[in-house]
């Protein structure tokens, strides 16, 4: 099949040749249907992880209307549920793991089905129950993760299923962010307003710090989940952050108290994808040792409660941003860079602590693509 795809490429009008290259790619097929399973398996992983090439969803996707995915969501969740329900050994072969997680996969399916009624039975824009499919999204790719690492199972079924799950996480998270705003604007959060608060001792003195961190556009050098920020006027800037599931959020915020050397404060404009405001402190340490960097947040989730635990799940959780933030932030302002050693390493855009052990070659490659300062 592969051979014919490319003869149609190089020259659709020759007919005769795809014909003969294709009846004989059938023939290679029908003596090796195992190695024809492989490589259209191997096809359809390549066809379900390119929606999320480089991390992102296409445009198209992002532009489509929030409501309607959400139906179209509701359905598919349906759907998945009575096929797991139904046929949970052939959703276990499918998956490539043992039938003995039958009842598991039963179970999987009973919450899709119920995934998928919530968002019909809460009219027109059901962002609860779709951050309630994204959370369940989350558990789906811990059981995937652990039967990756069973020797029970078959990797390339189970590498294929994970490709199909990031895909439809990706699609559920922005179809929550879209359901959690009206007209632009976010909604107000019935689980309350999450606060953070953060601080660290950095040996610089209070105006070296301030006057590096007033020039927000070079925020994105420690915040690694800031992609971009650009001042838009006096007093007012554009940020651009990473979201779950290589999503991005977006919003506009102004200053609202300025004290050189000792504190900015600031607020999102209407229209933010996440409402949020906040502060950072430039307090003189005891005995001159320094400065005191703190920092307070707070901010209104898409989806409430429910969309911080997702947050959380994910790594995308402010909490846990803001506190690696002032780690890179510490080592920028006292180094010049943010450094590696043998117990930390750049994981998905962070700092990661971890017990010393040797950075692998592939963690080198990511700090050098992404963690440098």
């Amino acid at each position: 099949m592969a051979s014919a795809k490319r003869d149609v490429k190089k020259g659709r009008g020759d007919g005769g040749q795809a014909g003969q290259a294709k009846g004989a790619s059938s023939r290679r097929g029908s003596k090796n249907g195992q190695t024809g399973n492989s490589r259209r398996s191997q096809g359809t992983t390549e066809a379900g992880t390119s929606l999320l090439e480089n991390g992102r969803l296409p445009a198209v996707l992002k532009d489509m209307n929030g409501e309607q995915l959400a139906r179209g969501l509701g359905w598919f969740s349906i759907g998945l549920g009575l096929a797991e329900v139904l046929t949970p050994r052939g959703i276990a072969k499918i998956a490539g793991v043992s039938s003995s997680n039958s009842g598991f996969i039963r179970l999987m399916g009973f919450r899709e089905i119920a995934h998928g009624v919530a968002i019909f039975m809460q009219g027109r824009r059901p962002a609860a129950a779709v951050w309630s499919r994204v959370a369940g999204d989350a558990l789906d790719l811990a059981a995937l993760g652990a039967a990756f690492a069973s020797p029970r199972t078959d990797k390339g079924r189970v590498a294929f299923a994970t490709a199909n799950v990031l895909t439809v996480t990706a699609l559920d998270v922005i179809c929550a962010q879209k359901l959690s705003s009206h007209n632009g604007t976010t909604t107000p959060d019935t689980g309350g307003a999450q606060q953070v608060k953060k601080s660290i001792i950095i040996n610089r003195s209070p105006e070296e710090l301030y006057t590096y961190w007033r020039d927000f556009e070079k925020l994105p050098r420690f915040m690694q989940h800031l992609e971009q920020v650009r001042v838009t006027g006096e007093g007012r800037s554009h940020w651009v952050a990473k979201a779950p599931a290589g999503t991005s959020v977006e919003w506009d915020a102004e200053i609202t108290e300025d004290r050189p050397n000792e504190r900015i404060a600031w607020r999102s404009l209407e229209g933010a994808d996440v409402d949020n405001s906040g502060s950072v402190e430039f307090l003189p340490a005891p005995g001159g040792r320094g400065t005191i960097v703190r920092v307070e947040i707070e901010y209104n989730p898409p989806g409430g409660v429910i969309g911080a635990t997702v947050a959380k799940l994910f790594g995308e959780e402010p909490g846990q941003q803001a506190q690696e933030d002032l780690r890179c932030f510490k080592q920028v302002m006292e180094t010049g860079e943010v450094t590696l050693s043998d117990g930390t390493y750049w994981d998905n855009g962070y700092l990661t602590q971890r017990p010393a052990q040797p950075v692998s070659s592939a963690e080198l490659g990511q700090a050098h693509r992404g963690g440098t300062a």
